[in-house]
């Protein structure tokens, strides 16, 4: 293959990849319409010429066959006169219209024939120009339809990947985070409340076993003694006795007013 071949190819190739590439259907379609029409209007002009041309022609094979027609009453008047001469030149100007009207005959037939192949034609035309703009409008609505489902689709694919869905998911992500710092702060509450009750539990059974273990240490009291002891428990007893219940009510007013 030649240098110049090989040009001419890419060149080619290139064109119609340009030209497939600018085409667009809706302005195609519009294109074609508009060349139908186009192609209507001359082909109605050229119908009415050859009607109007058909109807001279009619016109003029009838004026002839007036003539011809004038001749032959001419010529037979001119032998009810006696004059032979003059019926002669009668009858030679009756064919010289006869023969202009066989022609003219058979170029009105050949019209005719042609007037009625371009009315067909143009029923053809007008009927497939109607039949491209319905199907015009249909595949206009089909275009409109899938670069609105292409449109939809990439701005689906887009937010697939666009930062404004990138933000939601980080949002989404430090909510989920916030909460479960709380829900771990709430736990850590929870236990430090329970682990100050408890250590409240152990720290009095450690009292009550020191108070036990110094109470076992004491020396026992002598009989003397417990005389003297007795008349002072027994009024201090109904001392601490009413502080306690004392205490004991405040408590409750400070319950019943939480």
């Amino acid at each position: 293959m030649g240098l110049f071949d090989r040009i001419k190819r890419v060149v080619g190739a290139n064109l119609n990849d340009l030209v497939n590439k600018a085409e667009d259907p809706e302005k195609m379609l519009e294109q074609a319409v508009l060349e139908m029409q186009e192609d209507l209007v001359q082909l109605r002009q050229g119908v009415a010429q050859a009607i109007a041309a058909q109807k001279r022609t009619e016109k003029q094979y009838n004026d002839t066959q007036n003539e011809i027609n004038k001749w032959q009453r001419n010529a037979q008047l001119a032998l009810q006169k006696g004059d032979e001469n003059l019926a002669r030149q009668a009858l030679e100007r009756k064919k010289t219209y006869t023969d202009t009207g066989t022609q003219l005959k058979a170029s009105l037939d050949q019209q005719s024939t042609q007037v009625e192949t371009l009315k067909r034609n143009l029923i053809q035309l007008e009927s497939k120009l109607s039949e491209a703009k319905t199907k015009k409008e249909m595949l206009k609505t089909r275009i409109t339809t899938a670069k609105a489902q292409e449109q939809l689709e990439g701005m689906v694919r887009g937010m697939n990947s666009s930062s404004a869905m990138s933000a939601f998911e980080r949002m989404e992500e430090k909510v989920l985070m916030q909460e479960a710092r709380a829900q771990s702060v709430a736990e850590l509450a929870g236990s430090d409340l329970e682990s100050q009750f408890a250590r409240l539990e152990s720290g009095s059974d450690v009292d009550d076993e020191l108070a036990a273990l110094k109470a076992q240490m004491l020396p026992p009291a002598s009989p003397q003694s417990q005389p003297q002891l007795l008349p002072q428990q027994e009024t201090n007893a109904p001392k601490s006795n009413e502080v306690v219940d004392a205490e004991l009510d405040s408590l409750r007013k400070q319950l019943d007013q939480m």
